[in-house]
């Protein structure tokens, strides 16, 4: 959205240099060529190159499962492509929409260009959309200009449409809905065929056939099946689980991006302003447009003021036109980049540009965060010694095999060379390979970076109730990250409930603000004009009566509540002069004017803004016998030590004035009216009102939360800093009085004089900055970003919108934020609280945490079921596990695992912590220690149980294949009980109590609940298929006791103290080492030579 500020005069120019340097400050983009492929600290803005660098790094046996939801750089690049040809991408589909047509109207008997208008209406939808998509002149003069076309809508151009059901339904009927047909999302067959794709699993499918086939063979047709077709039923499972997953996660983002592409907007009907859904905007209906809006439909202007439109989403040029009488057609889709107007709807849906172009481009969801990147690196690294470790195991059991080295239950060798069948060498070898593949199958994980998907699904969905809708996928996790937020003051730290509860006129302070009875009748009268006239808000009054109902933004809500008790009658004021120009107010200028026209042609220009900014243009004021007299020093004074006062009560401060001038001197020519700049000097002081706008109830916990979690609050507003400074302290951003002195305090004309160091130095103390201007929130994010800072900020303006862009995580406001600041920021606030923001902060971390949970159970199941393997492989030729069993544990530890460690809701225990750095390793000091000790401990026992087991559990009586059997079953039974007890320490890798909140996370208890009903299944009733025999009372016991010994002993592993600095920079730091010692020893030789 940069486009948008390059060419409005009152926004940023882009060689401004007070709005920052032009490069990016990302710490993530200064290292893309130093760093490893998988190090990419942030994604957002990262260029397709660095994207495709890590895709090629990454081992990956399924391409389409791994890949999931990241995005795809073919279909972004070709995205890219047909947007830059978007017009005539869309002119080619409309004209096979027409062709298509006409050939229905022929079949139907009709011709001609346009088929006659038929129902209700005076204008069929062919002769609307086309006047508007052709931006045809002629025809619209033809119909009688603006006018005519609301006639033949049957659309009040003041009042707009009437507001019945009835109504709606036949122009619904006659010219569409604004909706367009989407292209649907993948179906649960698909899911099912993509998790079909991985490279072992097929192996896996290839080696139960042949299996069963030579099973049958050997062992016939009644017992021979059972091993091939349990191997094919376990990656069956294993496939339909994946699927049912990904295929319920798909639908999450489903609804997610529906929930994006639900504008709210307000259209003026029956007279009153009221709030609707984009998709229920039907043609004929009038919408008001101001600064940073999106043009919901096609339609035509018909009034502007200053109105430019930012055309770049639909011709694909960063162009800002102009909208007046003379170019009055208004495209769907654009943005509004300056001034503010009104607009007729003419076409909606399908019957748009817009519309058409987006039924023809699918949307991708997909898009990496740095997490997923990261543990894509640790899921290669993790492949990589699964193949060297299978491959060992699948040359050394062929090598013992075929050497005679493996012995038949009753001691005889397997294999002999010359005597053994084909048949039962190859069924031998068969075995063999499922073993190593399925060695592969589990220490391969394919799930980890899904695993991010799923918790960042699970936790999007969760934040939806908190009232933050995430856009982007890795904010959600950067958020966990952040170590400072940027917040504005109104709306966001106070609750948007405006009143004016004081009041400077007629050169004194009002006794009682709604007084009427205090003011001369011209200081009312000129007071009402003003601001009836300088306004983008409405009042609709009830026909039958009751109170006036005002929209607008909350501070011209509360102005024009003052004016309406001051005897301000809005419409009839409206109806008594003509505005001839006006100047919208922005954030940049603090102000915003208009100027009328009388029906005496007298010209009134109506100032209103920020209090000592309109007071500094001020010479006169109106005193309260209704004189205009000179501003005297004294009056001046008077006048800004009661904007001081106000302010210091945490009273917003708002003057509004006004001057007169020749209509002579206003342009009278169209062209040079837009360009004309509104005289802003002499003016007359009419009043200074003081708005109270009471903090919102529980931001000072929310902000004592944020503090002692390490993440600064900072307020950054447009407001006077003594008003800034009595809210923060309010609000607990500033503890004392004492706090309250520059730098920590400090105003945005002050911060912007600092360059470089100074700059970034001043950046890190601010706690409060007013009277900032957006450039200046930009410039305070570049600072904190160079300091090393991971930044979120929160805006609801147009012009915030490259600070939304700038920042690490991009905070736009539900309510009070324009579309192009929520199309700039990463996650919408849908309540505009300061405590939803917290509520992020909290699932980010959660995110962060959850991942970290579940690499610790992941790597504790990788490593066990490795080592176990692999020596008992070396050492007797046989597996204690086989391909089913592994298959199952692969199930409980990758999807299942997932699913119960992905689902823990976040713990005020979170915000403990200190931000998680983004450079941080993902596998901590703390996750190693409970890894290696829960490992060590599960390799240990089920090594013992493996080479003494039959003498330990009394099995010497039974025969050699019954002893081996329930010593087997009983290595896997204790395995996954061991893998269930463990479960519970990976909730809580650094608490003691790892019961704590359990009762809460309903998905937790469900799945540890189904995986040991499951596994009582395989072991005591499906054996055949498992080669599991049923265990007796006891041996279940000796099972759930080896798996609970886990817990004390996890608990007594938290008592080992570990050390700070990271476990891989130990040996980074060994390895340096050496090289520097002979550098060292190599200089001195130098030195002494010279």
């Amino acid at each position: 959205m940069t486009s948008l500020f390059k060419g409005s005069p009152r926004t940023r120019q882009r060689d401004d240099l007070e709005a920052g340097e032009n490069r990016s400050t990302d710490v993530g983009h200064d290292a893309d060529d130093s760093s490893g492929p998988f190090d990419i600290v942030s994604t957002k803005n990262a260029p397709i190159d660095r994207l495709r660098r890590w895709r090629k790094a990454a081992l990956v046996l399924n391409a389409s499962r791994r890949f999931r939801y990241t995005l795809d750089l073919k279909k972004e690049e070709e995205k890219k492509r047909i947007l830059s040809k978007i017009r005539s991408h869309a002119q080619v589909i409309w004209a096979a929409h027409l062709f298509k047509e006409a050939g229905n109207n022929v079949s139907n008997g009709h011709t001609g260009q346009h088929p006659p208008p038929t129902g209700d209406f005076g204008i069929s939808v062919g002769q609307i959309s086309a006047i508007t998509r052709d931006h045809d002149h002629n025809a619209l003069e033809a119909l009688g200009g603006v006018k005519g076309v609301a006639d033949a809508l049957k659309t009040d151009i003041e009042k707009g449409i009437h507001e019945d059901d009835a109504d709606l339904l036949k122009r619904k009927n006659a010219f569409g809905s604004n909706t367009y047909p989407q292209k649907k999302g993948r179906t649960f067959w698909m899911f099912l065929w993509e998790a079909w794709q991985d490279l072992t699993l097929i192996i896996l499918m290839v080696a139960a056939v042949a299996s069963l086939v030579l099973g049958m063979k050997t062992e016939g047709v009644k017992e021979g099946w059972y091993e091939g077709a349990s191997i094919a039923f376990a990656v069956i499972l294993v496939i339909v689980v994946t699927a049912i997953s990904d295929y319920k996660q798909s639908l999450q983002f489903q609804n997610l991006n529906e929930e994006k592409r639900n504008i709210h907007l307000e259209v003026t009907r029956g007279g009153r302003r009221v709030e609707v859904s984009i998709y229920d905007i039907v043609a004929g209906d009038v919408i008001p447009l101001n600064i940073g809006d999106q043009v919901p439909a096609d339609g035509i202007l018909i009034t502007g003021h200053s109105l430019s439109i930012d055309e770049s989403s639909m011709t694909g040029e960063s162009k800002i036109v102009q909208k007046n009488s003379r170019e009055p057609f208004l495209m769907s889709g654009c943005k509004v980049a300056d001034g503010s107007g009104t607009m007729l709807v003419t076409g909606v849906g399908i019957n748009t540009e817009w519309g058409l172009l987006m039924a023809s481009i699918s949307e991708d969801t997909g898009e990496e965060t740095p997490l997923q990147v990261r543990l894509n690196g640790v899921a290669t690294f993790i492949g990589i010694v699964g193949l060297t470790v299978a491959l060992l195991v699948l040359v050394v059991l062929l090598v013992r095999y075929f050497t005679g080295h493996t012995k038949n239950f009753d001691g005889s060798p397997e294999f002999v060379a010359g005597k053994t069948k084909v048949s039962t060498a190859v069924d031998g070898a068969v075995k063999i390979l499922t073993v190593a593949v399925t060695i592969v199958v589990v220490a391969v994980p394919e799930g980890l970076p899904l695993a991010v998907t799923l918790t960042l699904a699970y936790s999007m969905r969760k934040m939806m109730r908190d009232k933050a809708l995430v856009r982007r996928l890795s904010a959600c996790e950067t958020m966990g990250s952040a170590t400072t937020i940027c917040s504005d003051k109104t709306g966001t730290l106070t609750l948007n409930q405006m009143t004016v509860v004081e009041a400077f006129s007629g050169g004194k302070k009002m006794d009682l603000p709604e007084s009427k009875s205090q003011l001369p009748p011209i200081l009312s009268s000129l007071l009402i004009e003003g601001i009836a006239q300088n306004t983008t808000g409405s009042v609709f009054v009830p026909e039958g009566g009751g109170d006036p109902e005002i929209s607008g933004s909350p501070t011209e809500k509360a102005i024009m509540g003052w004016a309406i008790k001051l005897g301000m009658n809005f419409d009839a004021v409206r109806s008594e002069s003509n505005i001839i120009h006006v100047f919208p107010f922005n954030s940049e200028k603090k102000k915003g004017g208009v100027a009328l026209q009388l029906p005496d042609s007298q010209v009134h220009i109506h100032w209103k803004g920020a209090a000592e900014i309109v007071l500094a243009s001020c010479t006169k004021y109106v005193d309260a016998s209704g004189n205009t007299v000179p501003l005297d020093q004294d009056k001046v004074l008077f006048f800004k030590k009661a904007i001081e006062d106000m302010a210091c009560s945490s009273l917003r401060c708002v003057s509004i004035a006004y001057r007169t001038y020749d209509m002579d001197k206003v342009p009278a020519d169209e062209q040079q009216l837009t360009q004309w700049v509104i005289p802003q000097d002499d003016l007359i002081l009419l009043a200074i009102i003081g708005i109270k706008d009471p903090c919102r109830p529980g931001v000072r916990d929310a902000v004592r939360l944020c503090q002692n979690a390490g993440v600064k609050v900072r307020m950054v507003t447009g407001d006077n800093p003594q008003t800034a400074k009595a809210i923060a302290l309010e609000c607990g951003i500033l503890n004392s009085e004492e706090d309250a002195v520059e730098p920590n305090v400090i105003e945005g004309r002050v911060f912007r004089e600092y360059e470089g160091l100074e700059r970034e130095e001043i950046a890190e103390k601010i706690s409060v900055m007013g009277r900032s201007s957006p450039n200046d929130k930009l410039l305070l994010v570049q600072a904190l970003k160079r300091r090393g800072h991971v930044v979120a900020v929160t805006g609801d303006g147009t012009n915030d919108a490259p600070a939304l862009h700038e920042a690490d995580i991009g905070l736009s406001m539900g309510i009070q934020g324009t579309e192009v600041a929520k199309e700039s920021s990463d996650i919408i606030i849908l309540d505009d609280n300061f405590a939803s923001v917290v509520k992020v902060v909290r699932w980010g971390r959660s995110v962060y945490a959850n991942i970290q949970k579940f690499i610790q159970f992941q790597l504790t199941v990788n490593v066990a079921a490795l080592i176990i393997n692999v020596v008992s492989a070396m050492s007797s030729g046989e597996v204690p596990l086989n391909a089913v069993q592994l298959l199952w544990v692969n199930l409980i530890m990758d999807t299942l695992g997932a699913l119960a460690l992905a689902t823990e809701p976040p713990t005020d225990h979170l915000m403990n912590r200190s931000p998680v750095g983004r450079r941080e390793p993902l596998i901590t000091n703390i996750m190693w220690r409970n890894l290696l000790i829960q490992a060590g401990y599960q390799v240990t026992v089920l090594l013992v149980l493996n080479f003494r087991g039959e003498s330990l559990l009394g099995l010497e009586h039974e025969t050699p294949q019954r002893a081996t059997e329930v010593k087997n079953t009983l290595i896997f039974n204790a395995f996954v009980l061991c893998q269930i007890f463990n479960e519970f320490n990976a909730r809580k890798p650094d608490e003691k109590n790892i019961f704590k909140g359990i009762s809460k996370n309903h998905v937790f208890i469900a799945i540890i609940a189904i995986t040991l009903v499951l596994q009582v299944i395989i072991v005591e009733f499906v054996g055949k298929f498992t080669s599991t025999v049923k265990l007796n009372w006891k041996q279940w016991l000796l099972s759930v006791i080896i798996g609970f010994i886990s817990w004390p002993l996890a608990a007594l592993a938290k008592l080992i103290p570990v050390p700070q600095t990271p476990l891989h920079k130990f040996f980074t730091n060994m390895c340096n080492r050496r090289p520097k010692s002979s550098k060292s020893s190599l200089e001195v030789t130098n030195n002494s030579q010279h």
